[in-house]
């Protein structure tokens, strides 16, 4: 895990009342935060996520995984180093919109 999802992990999902997995296998891929009940996973990104390829493969995945009836979000890794309690906010919020659709 990266810097960013070891804080993410370890500072709110890991008590989350509802339970996450990490680094869970979804058709050819390995998503950083997988929660079963909200069918929503989290996708932390680096810089090389907002370049050309970078962009194209994360569009093909996002697709691929979301015709599993499963909600992708991602997250800019800056977020979670200068806007953590927002983040974790935002988190909450799509887990409850899931969850009381």
């Amino acid at each position: 895990m990266t810097k960013e999802e070891r804080h993410l992990w370890y500072d709110f999902l890991r008590s989350y009342p509802i339970r996450f997995l990490r680094q869970k296998v979804i058709d050819n891929y390995i998503v950083d935060f997988y929660c079963h009940d909200a069918k929503l996973i989290i996708e932390l990104d680096g810089s090389q996520h907002y370049e050309g390829k970078g962009l194209l493969k994360d569009k093909i995945r996002k697709e691929i995984i979301e015709s599993r009836n499963l909600t992708v979000i991602r997250i800019p890794n800056n977020e979670i180093n200068m806007n953590f309690t927002a983040v974790c906010e935002y988190i909450d919020l799509q887990i409850k919109k899931s969850l009381y659709r």
